[in-house]
């Protein structure tokens, strides 16, 4: 039996139906994404599943024991109320039983009917080990219970709205843009309790490589229309550019005919005469089915406004330090950012990203070090604040700063013409960005970054409320830009699809520079564990074969030539080993070409296993010999 179902629900607001007599169902365990253009209408749909919104026309069904929670895309108030006590708050529905059977159990004459009905329905949802149900969530979601919220940072605080929303152990949980403010840790913590929840979900989310490890089912929203793609979001995107093509070539042979008919219905008086009147009929209809047809939304379409090319040298760092509380962020760090460098900035957030930011735009100091910056440079800072946008002027207003037209690449442009790139039609374009959504303030910040000459592009944060064909098109302008880009971020796949190397913050006071995106540093960072162990174990292993090797029994000729060549092709093996390592670790060694670097990186993990696989063979054949 399915956990919700909706049959020819309509729903629309003013002129434009957002859903158009949809189908759509959820079954219990399902995992579905909802994908969309931003405006499209998912968060409606959310809202009509939460109960939040009636239906226009349409039946919304849903099981009669299926219990739903959200996972809201608002933050949690940083307040003072306790971690336990919004944990609990999820529990409003039996906290109000309680509250009316202790009130009617202490009153001077009591309803004892009442009072046993109240009963039975607190014990109908063990409402009497409520404090329970609030411990095992805390415990299983490791939070601080007694800590206040105005201590938690933005992850914490979305935890604990993922213990209010866990606590009533719903059967469907809907989640909106939950990875919005979040870090790459919490991200990934929060990946691995939605694949470990047993219950269905809904979840909307721009962030690319959530929906494609959680997905079981895409459902895309498109011009009023669900339509249902089984498997991952690759899979998705893959069936959906072969149903546009399909669907424009559908279109352009519908219009072919459509011409070809109103050609023939205004020829001369001989044709009319002979006309066919089922003809005409069948004219008629194609004219009320072309003027019924829902184009695609519009697509934003924008490009930067390039300065000249700055020097070569961006920004150096010379043993650079920056602390903050007595909390080191990093120390002594050497760093060159180069003409054309597209670096990613990961890290937990309070981790130090913004102020390595201000350090490299010379906006703020470092405790100590040298920091020298490079000539001709124009920075457009896109702010994950919005300090830039004025939400009590409209979008013209913060866009025109006095002007009728603006210069793109050397084009002059209508500020009205120019919006309608970033998909503000000429009344939305006048309407105050308090008034706006998410999406559509980040892109009004998009569209005045963007009309700013540039050869230096800071993005904090930027991909947070974009819907994924904008977030697509954001990364397709980024890398055909000629200049130098900053990115803090924590969308991995944008990292991926975007950097050429990261600066990584562990949150300890280490900074460490890693070739590529997040895939690639995850590949190229260091075993805590292996790194420390590895020295002693190789002179432990060394220490074991001198020790013993009075004390040997014969092996096969093989075994014992063998033996006796290790020594010598391990030596081998650890002197190419620090040839690779000496060259990795040169100055210049980053600014060789991505593939040249990639190669090298390769070459050393190689060898370092080839290194390993001596050293275990070594200490089997040193075994075998033992008395």
């Amino acid at each position: 039996m399915p956990l919700i179902r909706l049959d020819k629900i309509s729903i629309a607001f003013g002129a434009k139906p957002l859903l158009d007599n949809v189908d759509f169902q959820i079954d219990p365990g399902e995992r579905v994404a909802l994908v969309g253009l931003n405006g499209a209408g998912k968060s409606t749909l959310l809202k009509l599943v939460a109960g939040h919104h009636k239906a226009d026309g349409g039946e919304f069904w849903t099981s009669p024991t299926c219990r739903i929670a959200e996972l809201p895309q608002a933050m949690p108030a940083a307040d003072e109320r306790k971690v336990r006590d919004v944990v609990t708050a999820g529990l409003q529905d039996i906290l109000m039983l309680r509250e009316a059977y202790d009130e009617l159990a202490s009153s001077a004459e009591v309803d004892m009917k009442k009072l046993d009905r109240l009963q039975h329905e607190i014990e109908a949802v063990d409402g009497w080990h409520l404090e329970q149900r609030v411990q095992r969530v805390i415990e299983q979601l490791e939070l601080p219970g007694d800590k206040l919220m105005s201590e938690l940072s933005g992850g914490w605080r979305r935890r604990t709205a993922l213990g209010a929303a866990l606590v009533q152990q719903p059967d469907l949980l809907l989640l909106d843009e939950p990875t919005n403010h979040l870090d790459i840790e919490t991200i990934e913590w929060l990946e691995q309790q939605l694949l470990e929840f047993k219950g269905g979900l809904l979840i909307i989310s721009h962030d690319r490589a959530l929906v494609d490890r959680l997905a079981t089912r895409i459902i895309e929203l498109d011009r009023g229309v669900l339509s249902s793609f089984p498997g991952s979001y690759s899979a998705y995107m893959d069936l959906k550019q072969k149903m546009l093509e399909d669907e424009e070539k559908q279109n352009a042979l519908f219009d072919k005919r459509l011409a070809q008919e109103e050609t023939w219905i205004r020829q001369g008086i001989k044709a009319r005469r002979t006309r066919n009147e089922g003809r005409v009929r069948a004219l008629k209809k194609m004219r009320t089915e072309r003027s019924d047809r829902r184009e695609r939304g519009g697509k934003a379409k924008f490009a930067l406004e390039e300065a000249a090319r700055s020097g070569k040298i961006v920004a150096e760092l010379e043993n650079v330090s920056l602390g903050f509380d007595d909390k080191s962020l990093f120390s002594d760090f050497d760093f060159s950012l180069l003409r054309g460098d597209r670096v990613g900035l990961i890290g937990p957030n309070g981790a130090g990203k913004s102020s390595l930011l201000g350090v490299l735009l010379g906006k703020q100091s470092p405790d100590s070090g040298k920091v020298k910056l490079g000539t001709n440079i124009k920075v457009a800072y896109f702010d994950q604040l919005r300090a830039q946008v004025d939400p009590e002027k409209t979008v013209m207003d913060n866009i025109a700063e006095g002007r009728e037209s603006i210069t793109i690449n050397g084009r002059q442009r209508h500020l009205i013409s120019y919006l309608n790139d970033f998909m503000f039609a000429p009344e939305r374009a006048r309407t105050p960005v308090k008034a706006l959504s998410g999406g559509e303030t980040n892109r009004v910040l998009l569209a005045k970054l963007f009309s700013q000459p540039a050869n230096l592009l800071v993005l904090d944060e930027p991909t947070n409320d974009l819907d994924i064909e904008t977030l697509e098109l954001l990364e397709e302008i980024i890398l055909d830009f000629d200049g130098t880009i900053l990115l803090v971020s924590h969308d991995r796949s944008f990292l991926d699809n975007v950097v050429t190397s990261t600066l990584v913050f562990d949150g300890n006071g280490e900074l460490n520079e890693y070739v590529g995106g997040y895939n690639d540093w995850l590949r190229q960072r260091p075993d805590p564990s292996k790194m420390s162990a590895k020295p002693a174990v190789k002179a432990e292993v060394k220490a074991v074969v001198k020790e013993k090797a009075a004390k040997k029994k014969k092996l096969s000729y093989k075994l014992q030539r063998e033996l006796d060549e290790l020594p010598a092709k391990l030596e081998a093996a650890e002197e190419r080993l620090a040839e690779l390592q000496e060259e990795t670790g040169s100055g210049d060694f980053y600014q060789q070409p991505h593939d040249v670097v990639s190669q090298t990186l390769e070459m050393m993990q190689q060898q370092e296993g080839i290194v390993e696989t001596l050293m275990d063979r070594w200490v089997e054949l040193e075994a075998m010999q033992e008395e």
